[in-house]
């Protein structure tokens, strides 16, 4: 396969994993530290696991690799606590759309500090996309805290997690040497080191739906997803990997309503319409406006 393609069906798979991480964050009923404390510890547990069945733990790593690792694992954990925080103060739904400004983020890191550039038609299409966040964001859901200070900080808190999760793949692009189960072992056992001070080890989950939901938000949305990710990261250009970002809002949106009964508006129909519409035309290099065409030597 194509590595672009390869790197494109790695990308669409994580994405669309990562949409469902909001209903297993509230399924656990945990707090939000708590929730990445045992993300980080049964995340660790699988990535080793898969580490020792496909040998990557005699694979050599140079120290400089591991403190890059290292230093995107810190910026995961704080991404990972924002965000699950803002869950508690807007919907599932506004949070994530707000969250996924990270592309932009990134974007604008490959431009500040990876020397890359964008043609006018896919800044466009990134743009249209903006469009489509801003329309799912204004469309507050039914019986979300829209007002007040919890409001305000919830968006903040997204935007927070978004700047932190650029980081962290702006650094996993430094590492396109180290395998991605390598690259998310060390991050989670960055993340056991950060936060097992801080976690409730007095009231630990009592029943097995709890246990399920971390157990499952450590194998599949952490160890599965993040080999994933990494993978397509290593693969794609910063801006193919800003297009199928927008799966993640799209795919949340949704589960938040099957799950929760948060009632979609028209607004938020449109959004998601438009940052598929926008996804659609970066990958398939479709322009904005008829009679302009992209530069092929231009991210």
């Amino acid at each position: 396969m194509d590595k672009t393609l390869r790197g494109a069906a790695e990308m669409s798979a994580a994405m669309t994993i990562l949409g469902t991480i909001g209903f297993f964050v509230v399924l656990s009923g945990q707090a939000a530290i708590d929730v990445v404390f045992w993300r980080c510890a049964f995340g660790a547990l699988a990535l080793l696991l898969i580490c020792a069945l496909q040998g990557m733990l005699h694979r050599r790593i140079t120290f400089r690799q591991i403190a890059i690792a290292a230093l995107g694992g810190v910026a995961i954990v704080v991404n990972w606590a924002m965000l699950f925080s803002a869950y508690g103060n807007v919907s599932i739904g506004v949070a994530t759309a707000v969250y996924n400004t990270q592309p932009f983020i990134l974007v604008g890191f490959g431009v500040l500090f990876l020397g890359e550039r964008l043609s006018a038609a896919r800044l466009s299409w990134l743009s249209v996309a903006f469009l489509g966040v801003v329309l799912i964001v204004q469309a507050k859901p039914v019986g979300a805290a829209t007002d007040g200070t919890n409001y305000t900080v919830g968006i903040a808190l997204a935007l927070g997690a978004a700047f932190f999760w650029a980081v962290a793949a702006l650094l996993a692009k430094k590492l396109k040497n180290m395998p991605p189960q390598l690259i998310a072992l060390v991050q989670v056992c960055v993340g056991i080191v950060m936060l097992a001070p801080f976690a409730s080890w007095t009231s630990l989950p009592d029943d097995g739906v709890a246990w399920g939901a971390l157990i499952t938000l450590g194998a599949v949305h952490t160890g599965l997803m993040y080999i994933l990710m990494y993978g397509a990261v290593q693969k794609l250009p910063t801006y193919l990997q800003g297009a199928f970002s927008f799966v993640y809002p799209v795919v949340a949106i949704l589960v938040d309503y099957i799950a929760f009964g948060q009632a979609l508006h028209l607004s938020q129909l449109l959004g998601a319409a438009t940052i598929i519409l926008s996804a659609a035309g970066l990958t398939l290099g479709w322009t904005v406006f008829a009679g302009k065409t992209a530069s092929k030597s231009t991210l």
